[in-house]
Order: C-alpha cells, then structure tokens, then sequence
C-alpha cells in the first residue's frame, strides 16, 4: 500500500515544517507504506500541543510500540477498516499505542495484534475515543493482549462507535476513572465484552455485547486506591455471551462464568435498566461479593476494601432465554439441585453476602422488572430461594454524566 507525499506533509506539520498547501493533482508518484510507519513514530514522539497526526488509509505493520506523550494532541484515521495499524510482528513494547496525555482525542481508525493492550490511555483528562477497532485476528485465545480499549486513571472520558474484539481480558475497559461514558459500540469474542472497574460515574448505553464469556462487567477490586460506584448500564443489547472464559490463569476475569450477561462484583449504586439481555447460558445478570468471587485467586482483601454489592436497582429490561447451561460444573450441579437437569436459573443470580454492619436499606438489592426473578443464593448456596417481595423496593436514581470533553458531545 502506497500513499501520496501530501499525505505525509500532512501528518508532519508540527513536526518538520511543512506548509499547508491546496492538495496537489493525483499523481503517479507515491511513497511506500514503510516509509509512513516512520513518519508516524516521529509524529507521536515530537508531538506538541494542537497537532492534528492524520493516517491515510493504507495497513502500516509496526515492530514495536508506539507512544505519544503530549497533551491536546487529535489522530485521525479514515476509518476502521480503512486506515490499519497492525503490529502482528511485534518484538517490543508492551502496548500498540501508549498514550499519555490529556485533551486527547483519536478517531476512525484500526489497532490490531498487539502483544498487550491495543489503545491505552493512562492518567489523562479528557479523552475521546471514537471509531476505533481493535482486533486479535486469530479470534479467542489466552495469547492475545489483555485489552483492546483501555483508558485508566482518566478522567471525562468518551468511548463510542468503536469496536473491540478477541481480547483475552476486557475489550473495552475503563478503570479507575471519573465521568465516563461508553456508548454505541460493539464488543465481540472477548472475556470481558465491557468492564468498568473501580470507576465512578459511568453511562453505559446502546452498545452491543455478544459473544463474549461476560458481557458487561461492573467491578471493584481490592488493593486499588479508588472504590468504584455510580453506574447505569442501560438500552444496551446484552446477547449470548458463552464464550468459553480464555483469559490467562489467575487474572481477575479467570473466574468470570461463560454464560454471564451483567455481572456486578463488589459495586455500589448501579442501575440496569431497559436492556435487552438474552440467551446468556448461566445468567443474563449476576450480582456477587468478593468473597464468593475470588477473581485474583486470593481471598485477603485490603483492610480498606468493601466487598459488598449494594444499592443496585435493576427495572424494565427485556429478559429472555439463558441459565440452561452455566458455565462450570459446580454451577451445573446447583442448577441440578435447585432447578432439576431440564431446568434453568433465573433471569438474575445473587450471592446474598451482605455486609453484617451496614444498615439493611443499603444492602438492597431492588428489582422492578414484571415478571424477572432473582435467585439469592443464601451464602454461598447454603439455602437458595427466591422471594421477590424481599425485592420490591427501588433505589434513587443516578443523575446522567455530562462530560466536559472537547468533541465529546
């Protein structure tokens, strides 16, 4: 793939000097593609503040990392499928593209087989994320890189129209951030299709989560300075997610059940509502503590650390099929005591941990979902039972995020 000179004037103005220029007539001359995959490095190491860093369309193959340390900086490609990073054939670096910086913005463009994380954005202000692919192309597998999408320690944050697939962690992640909003994007064939960790404020609405082994996750885990809350997950499409769980052993995804539609691990004040979640074989939503989770493979928690999910308020989603085949064989087994081997698990499973010093009005869990049940478990399954009266409450509402990004409207 070749592209035109003007193409890499361009992409240097802020870095070689160029002049902005009418562009020229088609010619015949043209660079190779090689050539650009240099003029990008140096376009993302001597960044400034302002820059515009265009990426034609054309696949670029990268050995090692990219990086780009500077506030206020936009890249832009031509389209997901149009403008390609691939970096099958890399040897350095523990992401594709790193990023560090606030006011950021990248748009329309593809990141693909990395050996890490795809994108990450890490300790910046300000960030939009738009149109953006990532892809493991070999599809599932405990090799590929953790994340596709992974802005942390961000804050006002914009994640939408963007695909994430095959990651062996989360596709899109955002963790340990403030005012977020993921919105309108697909996440296929990953462990964890959408997670939001230790976050507070989040919208998470009209994406796509298939085929992942969970589809959307709200998760707290301990040893992490910020405790997570504040979320609403709503009129997203949560289907199908029975993708055998293939992340690397002892990661915090490794115990996530296939067949989990919405799972929310040890988190506060979340709303789930008008989605529509189906087909999810072990549940369409999970609601767990750390203790019966044991995601990182050690139950000693922090002294700081709060285990218990609480305040959560689940209303008017569309529930249908799923809980006929959870997803491990202790799972099976208590769907064979409770509900027969022909039988299914409800709509929602819930661990019933509720912290014993807490007053009981924040240990809700509310449901107002006409005719959706919810398993509480009784500790660990010591005594199952299903009593929706418990369950006839509601919970105040979260106001909507309102991001102050540039472009983030």
């Amino acid at each position: 793939m070749t592209i035109r000179p003007y193409a890499i004037c361009i992409a240097l103005l802020a870095v070689a000097g160029c002049s902005e220029q009418t562009p020229p007539a088609a010619s015949s001359e043209s660079a190779p593609a090689e050539d650009f995959t240099t003029t990008l490095r140096t376009a993302l190491e001597t960044a400034k503040p302002g820059d515009v860093i265009d990426i034609p369309e054309g696949r670029y193959e990268f050995k090692r990392s990219l990086v780009l340390k500077s506030d206020g900086v936009t890249i832009r490609g031509q389209g997901m499928d149009k403008s390609v990073l691939s970096f099958a054939g890399q040897i350095a670096g523990a992401e594709g593209l790193s990023v560090s910086g606030s006011d950021f913005l990248i748009e329309d463009l593809a990141i693909e087989d990395t050996v890490g994380d795809a994108l990450k954005v890490n300790e910046g202000n300000n960030i939009v994320i738009r149109r953006v692919r990532t892809e493991w192309t070999n599809g599932p597998d405990v090799n590929n890189g953790a994340y596709g999408i992974y802005p942390v320690q961000t804050t006002n944050v914009l994640v939408e129209g963007s695909i994430a697939i095959a990651a062996s962690d989360a596709g899109i992640y955002v963790g340990q951030s403030r005012d977020v909003i993921v919105r309108n994007n697909e996440a296929r064939d990953n462990v964890a299709g959408i997670e939001i960790e230790n976050t507070i404020g989040a919208d998470v609405y009209e994406n796509l989560a298939e085929n992942n082994t969970g589809g959307i996750l709200v998760f707290n885990m301990p040893q992490i300075p910020q405790r997570g809350h504040s979320t609403r997950v709503y009129n997203n499409k949560v289907i199908a997610n029975n993708t055998e769980n293939f992340a690397a052993p002892g990661t915090a995804v490794s115990g996530v059940p296939k067949g989990s539609g919405i799972i929310i691990n040890s988190n506060d004040r979340v709303e789930i509502f008008a989605n529509e979640v189906s087909d999810n074989e072990t549940a369409n939503v999970l609601i767990s503590s750390y203790f019966s989770a044991n995601y990182a493979g050690q139950r000693e928690l922090a002294e700081s650390f709060d285990p218990y999910p609480e305040e959560i308020y689940i209303y008017d989603n569309t529930f249908s099929g799923g809980g006929n085949a959870p997803g491990s064989d202790y799972l099976v087994q208590v769907r064979d005591a409770v509900y027969g081997p022909e039988g299914a698990f409800p709509d929602i499973i819930w661990d019933g941990i509720v912290s014993p010093e807490k007053p009981v009005e924040l240990n809700v869990i509310c449901v107002q979902n006409g005719e959706a049940e919810l398993l509480n478990t009784g500790n660990g399954f010591a005594n199952p039972s299903v009593d929706m009266a418990t369950h006839d409450c509601d919970v105040p509402k979260l106001a909507a995020i309102e991001l102050e990004a540039a472009g983030a409207e």
